[in-house]
């Protein structure tokens, strides 16, 4: 099994582009609070890159 990724949303989504809001959409990312375990691959990580000041992410 490969590494797992907890990614939480940590602040709202009020104010942000479009691009950033369907990014956190895609990860399955709604409301502030919400936590979701992806797997640890490049596209999940670019996705973090893009969105890293509205959530928190542990390994």
């Amino acid at each position: 099994m490969g590494k797992k990724l907890t990614v939480r949303l940590v602040r709202g989504v009020a104010g942000r582009t479009k691009k950033q809001i369907g990014t956190l959409r895609a990860l399955g990312l709604r409301k502030p609070n919400d936590v979701v375990v992806k797997d640890d691959c490049p596209e999940i990580r670019g996705m973090i890159r893009k969105v890293g000041h509205l959530v928190e992410v542990e390994e």
